[in-house]
């Protein structure tokens, strides 16, 4: 390599290289290199194309984006933990300032007043969502808050197994599968009766004095309401905590898991005014009771007053590596999503006491409304059994990503074939729960880390399985739409097999929807 510099795609120019191989004292870049043997340097050139000036990168990168089709330039049904709520500009507004955008970790806290504050107040409002009495400053999302969860438990009652119903969601359990498969209580599975709903007469058989933690999801991945009541108390009558995983936005309709006596709740904040973003970053929200405070991980935001009686903010009770013996350390997360928990409490704050629950229900009619409708076409049937909140899950007469690539090119992201987490369930996927089948089995250690946990039988049984999320942005409009799409594709599918379509406008949820 002679003259000009191989490397010259770096923004270094020819005065910088100069005057760096003369603060080092070499004559030229081959010199400063000399060291590393000849066998192992890329000697040949590299074939990089011309460089663009701005605005041509600009085109380029335009012309690439063109040819994706995001969710938001379709009508979306998409959940499963991720969803399609609208972000108020307040929230862009006030998370894009300077001193939020880039603040780090407030360690100084006579520095970092503002941030320390908006750490409190999110979780002063976790606190009131949840009916718990203290929530540390966010997780990274839901997954990795249920495996802290899962150390928590283990650590405060010294028991080896955690039972996680099937009904929390695939990846937070495999999330908690991969983090404690070196460390913490082993996590087993409590398998799901028909409707969905967790099996608690097989949640109890589960249950000994080697359980550290009973995990229920509610709603759960299918959108089916648990009864977290009867399975916190089977958890505390075996001396097991309970850990509640629950969708925040329901907390405007359904029971706190404070009211329930839950222990240890965790969740994913993403739905409180955080955009999709291709599925990330969100955040992990987590609270307990008093009685767990010491040991909970990430950071804790307490209020106090300073020399002059002013209030104040600092970081408290940090059982973290970064600030004790390690051997200490209740966990070894380190940070949190911190930004995203300041968009969840301005989000919040601009829907206020009487907007939350307002749009709680908005999502809960208009999902009521989608799942008649639904009901009402030939071959579709129930595989939610009772009332939904925003989520929900339908039986096709064809497979369910067949049905969603149909629906694409008109304008519509049906939702969520269950048919990719059919590893993660057992034999109950077998059975279609609106039929009312019972359920057989016991709890078992297969995880959704495991591919073989439902074998090839509950794969085939949740291929025609579609799970759909309605939030406040689809319209009656669009839901009609959406419904006579669905209609179009499935009579083309019956019309191949002989069979046809009917539509209906009428049915109680309709009455719902146009009131909403």
């Amino acid at each position: 390599m002679t003259g000009r510099p191989a490397l010259d795609y770096t923004p270094h120019s020819e005065t910088d290289v100069r005057e760096l191989l003369e603060a080092v004292g070499a004559g030229s870049v081959e010199e400063l290199f000399a060291e590393i043997p000849a066998a192992v340097r890329f000697a040949d050139e590299l074939h990089l194309p011309a460089g663009l000036s701005e605005a041509e990168l600009m085109a380029e990168l335009t012309r690439l984006a063109a040819a994706d089709c995001p969710a938001s330039g379709l009508v979306s049904f998409l959940g499963a933990g991720v969803y399609d709520h609208y972000v108020p500009a307040i929230v862009d507004a006030i998370v894009s300032r300077g001193e939020y955008l880039t603040a780090y970790t407030p360690y100084q806290p006579e520095r970092s007043q503002g941030v320390l504050q908006s750490i409190f107040e999110y979780q002063s409002a976790i606190c009131e969502l949840t009916g718990m009495e203290v929530s540390n400053a966010s997780m990274y999302d839901a997954g990795t808050a249920l495996a802290e969860a899962s150390f928590l438990a283990g650590g405060q009652t010294r028991r080896a197994r955690v039972i996680v119903s099937e009904g929390v969601h695939p990846e937070y359990r495999q999330v908690l599968a991969t983090e404690s498969a070196g460390y913490g209580p082993r996590p087993e599975t409590a398998p799901l009766a028909a409707g969905a709903a967790t099996d608690l007469a097989l949640l109890q058989g589960a249950l000994g004095d080697d359980v550290a933690a009973v995990v229920l999801q509610q709603p759960n991945v299918f959108g089916a309401l648990e009864d977290m009541a009867a399975a916190a108390r089977l958890a505390h009558e075996a001396g097991a905590l309970f850990v509640a995983v629950v969708d925040p936005v329901s907390l405007g309709l359904l029971a706190p898991p404070g009211e329930y006596r839950a222990d240890i709740v965790v969740g994913e904040g993403q739905a409180l005014g955080n955009p999709m973003s291709y599925g990330g970053p969100g955040l992990g929200f987590m609270a307990v009771t008093a009685r767990l405070m010491r040991r909970l991980p990430g950071r804790l935001v307490g209020e106090t007053v300073d020399a002059e009686g002013r209030r104040g903010f600092v970081l408290t009770l940090q059982t973290r590596e970064q600030h004790i013996r390690r051997e200490k350390a209740t966990s070894n997360i380190c940070s949190n999503h911190a930004l995203n928990a300041l968009a969840a409490v301005v989000y919040l704050s601009w829907l206020g006491k009487e907007g939350f629950p307002a749009l709680a229900e908005l999502c809960a009619r208009r999902a009521a409304y989608l799942r008649e409708r639904l009901l009402e076409l030939p071959g579709v049937e129930a595989y939610t059994a009772g009332p939904v909140f925003r989520e929900f899950v339908v039986r096709l007469p064809l497979p369910a990503t067949r049905l969603v690539d149909a629906l694409v090119p008109r304008g519509f992201l049906a939702g969520v074939p269950m048919s990719r987490f059919a590893g993660a369930f057992g034999a109950v996927a077998a059975e279609t729960p609106s039929t009312g089948a019972p359920s057989t089995g016991a709890a078992t250690s297969a995880t959704a880390a495991d591919p073989a946990a439902g074998g090839n039988a509950a794969a085939a049984a949740l291929d025609d399985v579609l799970l759909l999320a309605v939030t406040e942005k689809r319209t009656r409009e669009q839901i009609d739409a959406f419904v006579a799409a669905v209609a179009e594709v499935l009579a083309g599918h019956g019309e191949a097999r002989g069979g046809s379509s009917v539509l209906s406008e009428s049915g109680p949820a309709a009455e719902e929807a146009d009131r909403a």
